[in-house]
């Protein structure tokens, strides 16, 4: 039976077989001899064996939960990020047969996450290297395009050049987008935080986008109260909703609105981004924040599928999360919520 190659279970049965043995042994001389009062002496007997197998069943529970305390102290260390963390497992037996596996398993996750950690580090390499490389080409290729057009005087030329100006755009965003959620993806990227003002945030947000918004026929708003403040690294979390902001005016048309609103809550802060647009199809709602993904219900022809991405990962630098709810024909909403730390 596997159960006896466990020493201390073999040590066990045979202290209680030796106990056992030990009164059957005193009572048959007992009863031989004819002893004076050999029941008050068999009793005496049957007590002390009992007692001595429940002091031996005590022991071994005791050890066995002692062993079971360090191996859950092993546990807790490598979810706490010791990686070098094992449960000590030299004994035969069944549990430690287990705790072997364990420590296996243990190693094998180390590997994993040594390898994604080396993937990640090669990934963000590579990109930066292409986004630096593609610098030089990139600045010589917007000055002679903006050569081109000052020198053009057939309209058509002078079209072309302004498409070719507007896909060079394109290309330098998704560079830089790429760069920087590669960046994030690899932890490179220090949060650096500090309490700041959202209305301000908020506001800036509106005015970088307010030209457009006239110029498109679509309005922005701004709802909520101006004394609100969240410990964030400005500069990436304005980036992040900027982004937001965007999707929702490439999905607006004409006279359609975009509001954005902030609440503090008692643990929570909570900013929505809501419009009145076209609405996300139900078959994209649960794949918009994957990198590149385009839907083939989108309008947007110009997008490059990263803006989302993107800001879904600063918000959750900021440990922050983000939802979507939408209705086709109605609008969409984006809700962002940040935990406030509680003062005990």
């Amino acid at each position: 039976m596997k159960i006896f190659t466990n020493r201390k279970i073999k040590s066990l049965f045979a202290v209680i077989l030796l106990c056992v043995f030990v009164f059957a042994l005193v009572s048959a001389l007992l009863m031989i001899f004819d002893v004076k009062n050999a029941a008050a002496y068999i009793f005496a007997a049957a007590f002390a064996a009992f007692a001595a197998v429940l002091i031996s069943i005590y022991i071994y529970f005791r050890n066995q939960n002692k062993t079971i305390e360090a191996a859950e102290e092993q546990i807790t260390d490598y979810i706490s990020g010791n990686r070098d963390a094992r449960i000590e497992c030299d004994d035969e037996g069944e549990l430690n047969k287990l705790f072997h596996k364990i420590n296996s398993l243990a190693s094998v996750l180390n590997a994993h996450a040594e390898n994604e950690a080396q993937s990640k580090e090669f990934l963000k390499n590579t990109i930066s290297d292409i986004s630096h490389q593609l610098k030089t080409p990139l600045a010589a290729l917007n000055i002679y395009n903006g050569i081109m057009q000052d020198e053009a005087e057939n309209p058509e030329i002078k079209e072309f050049t302004e498409l070719t100006e507007q896909e060079l755009d394109r290309i330098e965003t998704l560079v830089q987008n790429l760069l920087k959620i590669t960046k994030l993806d690899a932890g490179t990227i220090r949060i650096e935080k500090k309490e700041e003002n959202v209305s301000e945030m908020m506001n800036d947000i509106k005015n970088h986008f307010l030209f457009r918004a006239r110029q498109e026929g679509k309005q922005i708003s701004l709802s909520g109260n101006s004394t609100v403040t969240l410990m964030c690294d400005k500069g990436w979390l304005i980036q992040a909703i900027e982004n937001i902001v965007k999707n929702a005016l490439d999905h607006t048309e004409q006279g359609e609105q975009i509001n954005i609103e902030w609440n503090s809550l008692p643990s929570v802060l909570q900013i929505t981004v809501k419009d009145n647009g076209s609405g996300i199809h139900p078959e994209d709602i649960h794949h918009i924040f994957k990198r590149f993904y385009r839907s083939r219900f989108s309008k947007d022809t110009q997008g490059i599928g990263l803006g989302l991405p993107l800001a879904k990962a600063i918000i959750e630098a900021h440990n922050g999360s983000i939802e979507v709810d939408s209705e086709i024909g109605k609008g969409t909403v984006f809700i962002i919520n940040f935990l406030i730390p509680t003062k005990l």
